[in-house]
């Protein structure tokens, strides 16, 4: 009763629970900013109420507690407790202050929460920008460019053929048919690899395989997709983001690792699914994770990865790299 005037008088609403029992069911029917929590409860132990509460809902609370269990105190403190006061002839006088800092305390961390769940929420509208931009530009290149191209070819084949009796004329002619073919090839795979993946469910699994296929053209590196049973990603923003992922971790395996094999896995299971790509390549020694850790590509590959609730590790060793993205299935 005296705590509760006390805290009135502060101005704060106030609301009681003689037991254990009592503050369980309030509380399920109310979340309030701050428990007072008293050690000693008529029907059991205040730390056993803290910690069926905190594993249902969380809630800030501060302990009361008697002379010599501060030792308990500090545990309960260890467990996520704001702060601590003693049950003495200093308590009523210093609770109101303990309140408020506790109360403060709280207000930091939310807003800690928000900011960083803003910085999420800008970081995803950032990356989609970025693939409606890229999609834009693989579009234009596509229609626009790859079409004026395909034309100037067309009309440079006529012409060659109008120029049969003048050798040199045709000889030049057929030359630029050739690097217009050559532009052509060019032009559609910039605007592949800026569009990489549809908006079909199996648009990731097509477009991973294509991705093991391009690298095995270069001739540089053998590229293998494995996926055990077809796998559906309904969202095409996850399959794009997931695509990135796999395509930056392919792309250092060739240019920096030097890796002569490439798997790339993807697989379900029923609560997740798995990307993971690796590599035969010389791995990354100590200044290198480092080096990488500062650079843009490994930062972005994180970013996706946050963007769509998945959990990204990245594992170095003497047999190469392990990229390894995790993406749960209910979110």
């Amino acid at each position: 009763m005296l705590i509760s005037a006390a805290l009135v008088a502060e101005h704060h609403v106030v609301s009681t629970a003689r037991s254990a029992r009592a503050a369980r069911e309030a509380l399920t029917h109310e979340l309030p900013d701050l428990v007072i929590l008293d050690l000693k409860l008529p029907d059991g132990e205040g730390a056993e109420l803290v910690a069926s509460l905190q594993a249902v809902a969380p809630v800030p609370f501060v302990i009361v507690t008697g002379q010599g269990d501060e030792k308990v105190a500090v545990e309960m403190m260890k467990q996520g407790a704001l702060d601590y006061v003693l049950k003495d002839t200093a308590l009523i006088n210093l609770l109101p202050s303990v309140v408020r800092r506790a109360l403060k305390a709280v207000e930091h961390q939310q807003a800690l929460v928000a900011a960083r769940a803003e910085h999420e929420r800008l970081e995803r509208e950032i990356l989609a920008a970025s693939e409606r931009e890229r999609q834009a530009i693989g579009a234009d290149l596509h229609d626009n460019l790859g079409q004026q191209l395909t034309a100037l070819e067309l009309m440079c084949t006529a012409l060659k053929e109008d120029a049969v009796s003048h050798p040199d004329l045709a000889k030049r002619l057929a030359t630029m048919c050739g690097m217009l073919r050559d532009a052509i090839t060019q032009t559609r795979s910039l605007a592949r690899g800026l569009v990489p993946v549809g908006s079909e469910p199996d648009a990731l699994q097509n477009g991973l395989t294509e991705l093991a296929e391009r690298i095995n053209a270069l001739g540089r590196s053998q590229c293998r997709m494995e996926c055990p049973s077809p796998i559906l990603v309904q969202d095409s923003g996850v399959s794009g983001h997931l695509y990135r992922i796999a395509q930056e971790a392919v792309n250092n395996a060739v240019k920096h690792a030097r890796a002569s094999r490439i798997v790339i896995r993807l697989e379900e299971t029923r609560s997740e699914v798995t990307l993971e790509v690796s590599d035969d390549g010389s791995g990354m020694g100590r200044e290198e994770r480092a080096s990488a850790r500062r650079g843009l590509g490994l930062g972005v590959m994180h970013h996706r990865a946050r963007a769509i609730g998945a959990e990204l590790a990245i594992v170095s060793g003497r047999n190469g790299v392990v990229v390894k993205c995790r993406l749960p299935k209910f979110r």
